[in-house]
């Protein structure tokens, strides 16, 4: 198995394709004139916003590939480098042998019904469970039905991996771009499932830390938390609140999120147990709180905050703990190639400086040919159920399936 990837901010639509295919093939040594490269993946800025139709036929010109697959992004991740608010564009290449890959277009129309059967999803996606598949997956927020999408798979395909974002860089409906192999797509979702020899790590940088205790939600309707601890939410909150630090109390007016424990066995969560949701609203009268997502009575809830150096301590951590394992399991040093899929909100935004994602995935793996973009939102597992996230940096490792796995 081998990767490459190469970045170019050349503000030419052609001198920038060419650019990364040359590099990025000449990284790959030797390859046979009639041999084509397996995958190819690419990840093209908003900039070139009004040239998206010609990037696919420029591309067929210059790359013999068996399977393309990309976004547009607002943000570009490759090179060992993030760039943002200019021209760029990222190409990563894979040749895989022993491995197949089933590319995907699906609309949300497409989608079999959540109470389907799993055949009817191997059907829609032309793939088999049997062959344990691994997910990329890059979508359109405005139509893809991502959510529903993300059940599915989970449904039909359990023991695999999803990882992957929404297109960015468009603001309004049909705005975004998604490519597959010969067609520019402006709606629904793209992707590939690989098979064989292959296989993906997940790792989900959510970039919160947990403050105060988990508390058990004893009422919930929908995503309103009612009750809490057998209080009130907000009552409950306040009193959290009084706890702490005045740096953390400061904090809490404007990066508060909830966490939902995943493991209902766990007594002590530890960052990565969490499912991290935004609190969408508070009502002062009935004390009730509002989360981005479903709740349940019995669910443990904590608190959460989020700022650089916090996101920046999660990222350390989640990566570290990662490296661990590897070498628990006697694994290869580092993975073959990477993607990273990183939130609009992180980068230059949320730390002032440019490359930090990418600075500490390098100091943590070392050097790894990795491309990606900044997205509208994230896909990544979190405890083995994939979800959608936000200000979050999911990385997908990719490595021989012949190696020890990682659970």
């Amino acid at each position: 198995m081998q990767w490459a990837n190469a970045l170019s901010t050349q503000p030419s639509l052609e001198a920038a394709l060419t650019e990364v295919v040359e590099t990025a093939l000449s990284q790959l040594g030797p390859v046979e004139e009639s041999a084509a490269v397996d995958l190819a993946l690419i990840f093209v800025s908003a900039a070139f916003a009004s040239e998206y139709p010609r990037i696919v036929p420029l591309l067929q010109t210059l790359l013999p590939a068996r399977v393309l697959v990309g976004c547009s992004g607002g943000g570009i991740v490759g090179g060992g480098a993030e760039i943002e608010d200019m021209p760029a564009v990222s190409l990563s290449l894979a040749m895989l042998p022993n491995v197949e890959i089933f590319p995907f277009h699906l609309e949300a129309d497409d989608l079999p019904d959540l109470d389907a059967p799993p055949h009817q999803w191997e059907q829609t996606l032309g793939v088999s469970q049997r062959s344990q598949p691994q997910f990329v997956v890059l979508a359109d927020g405005f139509s893809s039905k991502i959510s529903e999408l993300l059940q599915g798979l989970d449904f039909a395909f359990p023991s695999s991996t999803k990882v992957g974002g929404l297109a960015s860089g468009g603001r309004r409906p049909e705005g975004n771009a998604l490519f597959l192999n010969d067609k520019l797509y402006r709606t629904g979702t793209v992707g590939v499932a690989l098979s064989g020899n292959i296989a993906v790590d997940a790792v989900v940088a959510q970039g919160c830390r947990p403050i105060g205790e988990a508390m058990t939600i004893s009422q919930a309707e929908r995503n309103v938390v009612l009750g809490l601890n057998e209080q009130q939410p907000l009552k409950a909150l306040q009193e959290m609140v009084k706890q702490l630090s005045d740096e953390d109390r400061d904090l809490v007016r404007n990066s508060l999120f909830a966490g939902m424990v995943m493991d209902e066995f766990k007594e002590h969560p530890e960052p990565g147990d969490f499912l991290i949701r935004n609190i969408i609203g508070i009502d002062p009268r009935t004390g009730a709180i509002a989360v981005g997502d479903r709740l349940r009575s019995g669910q443990r809830l904590q608190f959460h905050l989020r700022d650089a150096r916090t996101s920046d301590e999660d990222l350390r951590y989640v990566l570290r703990r990662y490296c661990q394992e590897r070498n628990r399991q006697e694994r290869a040093a580092t993975p073959d190639g990477a993607l990273m899929f990183s939130c609009l909100g992180r980068g230059e935004y949320l730390y002032g400086k440019s490359n930090h994602d990418t600075q500490v995935f390098e100091n943590a793996l070392g050097e790894v040919s990795m491309g990606g973009f900044f997205c509208n939102g994230e896909i990544g597992p979190v405890r083995g159920t994939t979800f959608l996230h936000g200000y979050t940096s999911v990385f997908a490792l990719f490595h021989p399936r012949d190696e020890i796995g990682i659970d």
